[in-house]
């Protein structure tokens, strides 16, 4: 028996010379790696999503904290006391004294 007759009767090379395996590895190979559809591809987009969701959340949060302190601010005695803490405001006849704590571990 000559190698190519027992290439021939081997199972695996009968397998693999199948029309159908012939067009379907190649078929395979260029979806995953060179299509513009690629999994590669989706891959990355699909964490450009996660990053993007990530990002509406923590706007979302933002907003939500933002509107509660708009509410507060409803009140005049809350906005006074926003104005001074936040931007240093004063009445006419007042001092102010800002502590600072030095917070650096020695």
């Amino acid at each position: 028996m000559s190698f190519f007759q027992q290439l021939k009767s081997n199972s695996v090379f009968k397998i693999l010379t199948n029309i159908f395996v012939i067009i379907l590895v190649p078929f395979i190979v260029w979806m995953i790696f060179f299509d513009e559809n690629s999994y590669l591809v989706h891959r990355k987009f699909d964490k450009e999503i996660d990053d993007l969701e990530s990002t509406i959340s923590f706007y979302e949060e933002k907003i939500a904290k933002d509107k509660e302190t708009i509410k507060k601010l409803e009140d005049s005695l809350e906005l006074e006391r926003f104005a001074r803490e936040k931007y240093l405001m004063k009445k006419e006849n007042e001092d102010i004294y800002i502590i600072e704590f030095d917070t650096i571990n020695k």
